[in-house]
């Protein structure tokens, strides 16, 4: 009877017949008491209610095992096991785990998934099987490793112990699992998630027979750890040899795409898209996403914007990708009015519209989209708070900088390193640096980004000692550095004017750490050479730089000579920066005031003849002041105020007050405002 009855429910189709089943049971055991209850029958009844979420009748069977007195098997157990763990009833699986009396691998595998599928505790599985698992005198299996392998990739990075990926590949190694497919492709994806993508290359090079996770596995390692050239050269060997019949799928597209936008590969990424058109790859709505996300970041907007329109379906993702593509290229009026356009806008859409125009300096219209933003019932979360923070401390408003810091706390969003670095980075341009140290302090997932961040902060405010003793304690800490950190820790020295400090860094980044000098860190290099007086070494360096000079290279050479009155050095850096950005006025005041320093007034006053000629004229300074919770703006000699004279008045006796105190004001570049 017990047979007929679960072949009913393999049949069965509708969830409501489960319960009149499991009663046939119950009745059909209550009247044949003297066979043995077949266990095995109710195992598969509680692996069919645990496939399906039917938690209650799954209880039921449970309770019938529990008249019968049966004390769970590893068989039963597991199932069990599964079964509570599936219902996020994680307790009741590990209480039906401890009753099992002589456990064996099967159950040990169970417990071990469930908890990596399903424990809200970081490396449960992983750490129950160090604690635990040795003294069962069982030896792990293919299963084993998946799980726990699982678990790792389900850990937040912060919470990895150090070197785990490396352990637990070992332990693969001693008992023989590396060569288990599902284990294989565990660890390509542990080591491509820890930014280890070379140790993830020898095991997928490894794997005899790789399947599409293999292969994707690989892709999606390389463009998520900014491998992006080594992304697309493996999609071409894929798409071109198709091992073992493997082509690549929507996951493949939707990955080599992100990589190909962050290149801005227009020819590659169209290609890939012609390849999944011919092929018949299962155009889903992500698919469709990352392509739309592709041409809008290389810039192809009209082709994205009618594709975009094709789409049969749409959801925030693609609103996103076409908005952050208009305001990427500065369309903020189109990217604002389709984001009118959406009806009821998700949380991702408001923040591609928020973070647009952060990103093209609407920082005022920032604010009150945040605040329509709240009005319409959605909540900021740390997207959002990462794009807003920017533009209190473009306004230089701590008090609401630290108001978000506040509701960041209070929804436990002050953890995530991009809010983490919005923070320090908010706090430290509002001069509040010993916040931004208590930030950092706070932060738990010490990342390099918030590494940079911090020493970031301290390089703006000229604190070059602070910087490298924080440049150490990162190398320290394991910490790979990058190409930003590396600019942060070379202004630092700039701004101290520590030279040989500046060399040392600037000359160990290609040695030590693989990291080629960009036009940025020559640049550094440049000015710290400049600051220091070796004009001549700096200008050598430039010569042997391996690609052009850019403007910030020049602009830090003739910041140098006209700091140490080397006219011909600063001429020749002047001429490159009229070619390279003839509207900064900047460039023409050092050469002008250059000129004059070197008593050659004909030549200052055809520096400034040349800016009259272009149009130029000083930039004026702008100020913010808040009263009473309203921000006002002010720019130099502003006559805007209708109590300006007032104003001018008191400002004038202030400046008076100011003079009798020994104060001496700076007048030096009142006549540039003439120009």
């Amino acid at each position: 009877m017990i047979f007929v009855l679960q072949s009913q429910l393999n049949e069965s189709r509708k969830v409501k017949r489960l319960a009149p089943l499991i009663r046939h049971l119950q009745s059909s055991a209550a009247a044949a008491p003297a066979p043995a209850p077949d266990f095995g029958a109710y195992g598969r009844l509680l692996q069919q209610c645990a496939e399906r979420g039917l938690l209650a009748p799954g209880r039921q069977i449970h309770a019938r095992l529990v008249a019968l007195s049966a004390v769970p098997d590893n068989f039963l157990g597991s199932k069990l096991v599964s079964l509570y763990s599936r219902s996020s009833l994680l307790p009741d699986a590990l209480r039906v785990f401890d009753q099992i009396p002589h456990k064996n691998l099967f159950s040990w595998n169970a417990l071990l998934l469930a908890l990596a599928l399903h424990s809200p505790l970081p490396l449960h599985a992983l750490r129950l099987f160090a604690s635990s698992f040795p003294s069962s005198s069982l030896s792990p299996d293919a299963f084993t490793a998946s799980a726990l392998l699982k678990s790792l990739a389900s850990a937040p990075s912060s919470s990895l112990p150090r070197h785990a990926h490396g352990a637990l590949h070992a332990l693969a190694l001693v008992r023989g699992l590396d060569a288990d497919l599902f284990v294989a492709n565990g660890l390509v994806t542990l080591y491509a998630r820890a930014d280890d993508p070379a140790s993830a290359r020898r095991v997928f090079d490894a794997i005899p027979r790789k399947d599409i996770v293999s292969w994707n596995a690989m892709i999606s390692g390389y463009s998520q750890s900014g491998r992006y050239d080594a992304c697309l050269v493996l999609y071409r060997d894929m798409a071109q040899s198709r091992p073992n019949g493997v082509a690549p799928n929507g996951v493949t597209v939707a990955c080599v795409l992100q990589a190909c936008s962050q290149l801005k590969e227009l020819l590659f990424g169209m290609g890939v898209h012609r390849y999944a058109v011919e092929n018949g790859v299962e155009m889903d709505i992500t698919v469709w996403n990352s392509i739309i996300g592709f041409y809008a970041k290389c810039g192809s907007l009209d082709y994205a914007r009618n594709l975009f329109d094709e789409m049969p379906m749409k959801d925030g993702v693609s609103y996103s990708a076409m908005i952050s593509g208009y305001m990427n290229y500065g369309r903020v009026s189109q990217a604002m009015e389709l984001f009118r356009q959406v009806e009821s806008p998700v949380l991702s859409t408001w923040n591609a519209a928020i973070a647009g125009l952060f990103q093209n300096n609407c920082h005022s219209e920032v604010l009150e989209l945040v605040r329509e933003m709240i009005c319409s019932g959605l909540k900021p979360n740390s997207v959002t708070l990462s794009s807003i923070l920017p533009s209190f401390s473009f306004f230089s408003n701590l008090s609401g900088g630290k108001q978000v810091h506040g509701y960041a706390i209070r929804n436990e969003c002050d953890q995530n390193i991009y809010v983490a670095t919005a923070l320090i980075d908010a706090y430290a341009k509002s001069g509040f640096l010993k916040g931004a140290q208590k930030v950092f302090e706070l932060t738990k997932d010490r990342s390099v980004i918030v590494w940079t961040a911090i020493i970031s902060a301290f390089s703006a405010h000229g604190e070059a000692e602070i910087v490298l003793d924080l440049f150490h304690k990162m190398l320290d800490s394991e910490t790979k550095p990058d190409q930003v950190t590396f600019t942060a820790v070379l202004t630092g020295c700039v701004h101290a004017g520590l030279v040989a400090k500046a060399r040392t860094v600037f000359d160990a980044m290609s040695p030590l750490y693989g990291i080629s000098p960009a036009v940025e860190h020559y640049a550094c290099m440049v000015g710290a050479l400049s600051r220091g007086g070796v004009l001549k070494e700096a200008v050598e360096l430039i010569e042997k730089m391996p690609f052009d000079p850019n403007e910030k290279v020049w602009g830090a050479l003739l910041s140098g000579a006209a700091v140490f009155g080397d006219v011909k050095i600063g001429r020749r850096a002047f001429d490159r920066l009229c070619e390279l950005e003839p509207e900064n006025t900047g460039n023409y005041i050092l050469m002008a005031n250059l000129y004059s320093k070197d008593g050659r007034w004909e030549e200052a006053k055809l520096v400034r003849e040349k800016m009259r000629v272009f149009g130029l004229g000083k930039v004026p300074g702008c100020s913010w002041i808040e009263v009473c919770n309203e921000l006002h703006v002010f720019v130099a000699r502003d006559c805007s105020n209708m109590r300006s004279e007032e104003l001018y008045f008191i400002l004038d006796g202030l400046v008076g007050l100011m003079r009798e105190e020994g104060y001496v004001v700076s007048c030096e570049l009142d006549e540039e405002c003439d120009c």
